[in-house]
């Protein structure tokens, strides 16, 4: 079996969807019969509850892989969505930051967990923390590929300089195949002259790095959550959910391109 690709969902700023993006593209991903696994970075531990996996099944996470030498396999739960698996995160994470601080190679620690443990999947999405600290880069350096979500409103473009020059130095100095696989433009509201004045200057930057597909700002997307479930699960009709079915479908095309090049 080929090595499962790795993907970081990335972004400094909190609050553009990162969490629903790796949860719901994992999904869609899951439901073509890819077999994949979402790794939670972030000590909030979001996509292990939007998972539906209860704090009391948490007992052997993230946190475990990058210091106590959990292989990945042994880390992974399968959650309620087929050919879809979760290594949780854990409150203990929280130190983890501090702790990588004074880590022997501690930007390569996830990196090294992945190379020792047998995946047998076909995609391994990481789920970034709101942050580019130790945490973020070790699921730079890990990956094969970055994806950025980006929040249609004013701001979304400040900042995220910061993150490609991130990415740049995390290319030069740890892990030179390191690439944006793309952008994904997320909370549109078509009633707003706003998101569309952002989508049109994200473009302008990013050109054919930006995803064809918009995720809507859409309420059914904020209450799966809630819920335990992916929105998918939740509301496979909504607007959200079929968005996600188009970006996963994107990102499958890319691949496949890539596969050919």
């Amino acid at each position: 079996m080929s090595r499962a690709r790795v993907i970081s969902v990335a972004n400094q700023k909190g609050g553009v969807g990162k969490t629903t993006t790796t949860v719901n593209l994992a999904t869609a991903l899951a439901a073509v019969g890819k077999r994949v696994l979402i790794i939670d970075m972030d000590p909030q531990g979001n996509a292990s509850t939007g998972l539906g996996i209860d704090r009391s099944h948490r007992s052997v996470g993230t946190y475990d892989v990058l210091f106590a030498e959990v292989r990945v396999e042994n880390a992974a739960i399968e959650t309620p969505v087929p050919n879809l698996w979760v290594v949780t995160s854990s409150v203990d994470l929280s130190g983890a930051e501090i702790e990588l601080v004074s880590s022997e190679q501690r930007e390569y620690r996830l990196r090294m967990a992945l190379a020792h443990s047998a995946l047998n999947f076909d995609y391994v999405l990481i789920d970034c923390p709101p942050a580019l600290g130790l945490l973020t880069l070790n699921a730079l350096v890990a990956s094969d590929a970055v994806m950025v979500p980006l929040q249609c409103e004013f701001y979304a473009l400040e900042g995220l300089s910061h993150l490609i020059r991130t990415i740049e130095r995390v290319k030069r100095a740890f892990n030179p195949g390191l690439d944006i696989h793309g952008v994904v433009l997320t909370m549109f509201d078509k009633r707003n002259n706003l998101s569309d004045m952002v989508a049109a200057d994200v473009r302008g930057f990013f050109g054919e790095k930006v995803y064809d597909t918009v995720i809507p700002r859409n309420v059914k997307v904020s209450e799966a959550p809630s819920h335990g479930k992916p929105v998918l699960i939740y509301d496979l009709r909504c607007p959200g959910s079929q968005a996600y079915i188009h970006l996963a479908s994107e990102v499958l095309k890319r691949e496949k391109k890539r596969l050919i090049a």
